[in-house]
């Protein structure tokens, strides 16, 4: 089977295509090289691109204009409270991560501290960063499924997040996600969320996500 992508061609003995997002399994995304894998996001830029710790290259469509105004919305907010405390970095959904299970994921949003982000070579900056951010924001968007969401919200507690959020807007529901404790349910977009001691006196106004 051919998948044509872009500028990146490849023939895959397997390919399970699911009604959002396609999944890319077999030897050759098996044997593909961090650089290798690099060039193909770089290659395919109007795609949403991860790879995980089983090594297949799992391809999402692009959001739609309120999932992207939604997830603007919350990078604005962690933004300016960056800008004004300065404690570390914040990224957008388009920023790869390379993370300590071998995996390449892209939160919507995310954050690290000046500390981790200042081991990192030149070099390392340039591509996808190999370290887990300590802080994420995972967005629903009409074409999620919110229980492969909440799994990947405990790989980045794995991986060695701090502190991660998982937020529906259709429903007006937050998820709280802490190493070793339950996760904890927030109820009405009329909250705030508490940035705890990850991202000291930050508050995600939830009033602002709703349309």
């Amino acid at each position: 089977m051919t998948k044509d992508k872009g500028l990146a061609t490849i023939e895959l003995p397997y390919s399970m295509e699911m009604e959002h997002y396609l999944v890319l399994r077999g030897r050759q995304m098996h044997q593909m090289t961090d650089e290798e894998f690099y060039r193909f996001c770089q290659d395919n830029r109007d795609l949403r691109i991860e790879r995980n710790e089983h090594r297949e290259i799992i391809i999402m469509s692009p959001t739609g204009s309120l999932s992207g105004y939604l997830n603007a919305e919350i990078l604005r907010q962690l933004a300016n409270w960056n800008i004004e405390h300065k404690l570390g970095k914040t990224f957008d959904s388009s920023t790869g991560f390379k993370l300590p299970d071998g995996s390449n994921r892209s939160p919507d949003a995310a954050w690290v501290s000046n500390e981790a982000w200042n081991q990192l070579s030149e070099a390392e900056k340039r591509k996808f960063a190999p370290l887990c951010p300590e802080f994420v924001v995972e967005l629903k968007s009409d074409t999620d499924d919110i229980a492969d969401l909440k799994k990947k919200m405990q790989m980045w507690l794995i991986n060695g997040c701090q502190l991660a959020w998982l937020i529906d807007p259709d429903e007006e529901k937050a998820y709280v996600y802490r190493p070793d404790r339950a996760v904890e349910l927030v109820e009405g977009f009329d909250q705030t969320l508490s940035g705890e001691d990850v991202l000291p006196k930050f508050s995600l106004h939830l009033s602002l996500l709703t349309d």
